[in-house]
């Protein structure tokens, strides 16, 4: 199924004066109301770890080799037995179908036709079988529920959708304080009111071609992915959506999981050796470095920060990744010279998505191909492999 986000035309002349991902952030804010705009874009608290997030690569600089023959450099990348174009994929992000229309599979395609891995969110508004058919090589993102049964179910149903990797988020054990959501009006469900509908009444584009076309289409969207059955309605004046009891999860759920999880399993929100040494003790077949994006606990280090040390002490047994304020090919370098093996992007996917549709999508995917390419060679290196610590020192 192929997914054409408005006029093709138009979104392709959307993308003609973006030069770099930061561009589509600047569009998406003029195109998004701004409650759905402030969901993307904020954290919690004081935004101390978002900010930490963008500030960290500006901590390190190249040390550049010269005179070298970089003709034949390839950013291809081998991360769990499959080759990839180039060694980032696409973030989980939820209810991007809210942002975008059909927000999730316009992501998959993107990252299909890009040859990268995307993960689809476990706070998706569109059924993981839909997504996973859009792009066979998705993985998916589970935010596990409290019950064993319910976790079991999930479980299954990931499996019996063909997907072959799992990524389990393990630093939401209870909801944060994001005071920035409700300050631009967000919450989940959205609860109709004055405001909200004067949102879409001074955003007409999104409005016609994201939100109504989706409700005339496909009915009112639900969290379909947080379990095994469909979950709540995304627009309500008195549904509470159900977060599940997760302030009780601990390493057993993960070892568990793995018993019944035969395909790869991925953990996200390792920022402590001592918690990444453990996944990999537990069978884990990787680890994502992050911060949730600054959303979870403020003030919590950016991943760059201690990908050194986490790296150093599970890198030779499993996969270490990261994600977290990467904008530019250079950041992908600076992250894998420091330990990581693959990064993940996430806001200016959803930003690309949301203002042009799937040309968006590919248009950001190529910004950062190109970036990465040209950079490698200005760097002296011809595989993605070589970037090593010796290229970079603290700035």
């Amino acid at each position: 199924m192929t997914i054409r986000s408005g006029n093709t035309d138009r979104s392709s002349r959307l993308c003609r004066d973006v030069l770099c991902l930061d561009d589509f952030e600047i569009k998406a804010r003029r195109h998004l109301p701004k409650p759905l705009f402030g969901y993307i874009a904020g954290a919690t608290e004081t935004n101390a770890s978002l900010r930490h997030n963008a500030e960290a690569f500006q901590a390190y600089a190249f040390r550049p080799r010269v005179l070298r023959d970089v003709s034949t450099r390839s950013t291809a990348t081998s991360l769990f037995g499959k080759t990839h174009a180039v060694p980032f994929g696409i973030a989980p992000m939820g209810i991007s179908a809210l942002m975008a229309y059909r927000g999730d599979i316009v992501l998959a395609q993107g990252a299909d036709q890009s040859g990268i891995p995307m993960i689809i969110s476990g706070s998706s508004l569109i059924p993981l079988e839909e997504i996973a058919a859009a792009s066979p090589q998705a993985w998916f993102q589970a935010y596990l529920p409290g019950e064993p049964d319910r976790i079991d179910a999930l479980i299954d149903r990931v499996a019996a959708a063909g997907i072959d990797t799992l990524l389990l988020t393990v630093d939401t054990a209870t909801l944060p304080n994001r005071e920035n959501n409700v300050r631009a009006g967000f919450s989940t469900p959205l609860r109709p009111g004055l405001r909200l509908a004067w949102q879409g009444i001074s955003h007409p584009r999104w409005t016609t071609g994201t939100f109504l076309r989706t409700i005339a289409r496909h009915g009112i969207p639900h969290f379909e992915n947080s379990y095994a059955t469909r979950g709540a309605p995304i627009i309500s004046s008195n549904v509470t959506r159900d977060f599940g009891k997760r302030d009780h999860l601990n390493w057993s759920h993960l070892e568990r999981i793995r018993k019944r999880w035969s395909g790869k399993l991925v953990v996200k929100g390792i920022m402590h050796p001592e918690d990444a040494a453990r996944a990999a003790d537990t069978g884990a077949d990787g680890v994502i470095v992050s911060n949730h994006g600054g959303r979870q606990l403020d003030g919590t280090a950016s991943p760059l920060q201690v990908l050194p040390e986490i790296a150093a002490r599970v890198g030779d047994s499993i996969a270490v990744m990261v994600d977290g304020g990467i904008r530019r090919g250079t950041d992908i370098m600076k992250a894998l010279a420091l330990g990581a093996c693959f990064v993940f992007v996430g806001r200016p996917f959803l930003y690309a998505a949301a203002v042009a549709g799937l040309p968006g999508v590919l248009r950001a995917a190529d910004i950062l191909k190109t970036e990465l390419y040209s950079n490698m060679a200005l760097l002296g290196v011809t595989r993605v492999g070589d970037i090593s610590a010796d290229y970079i020192t603290r700035a």
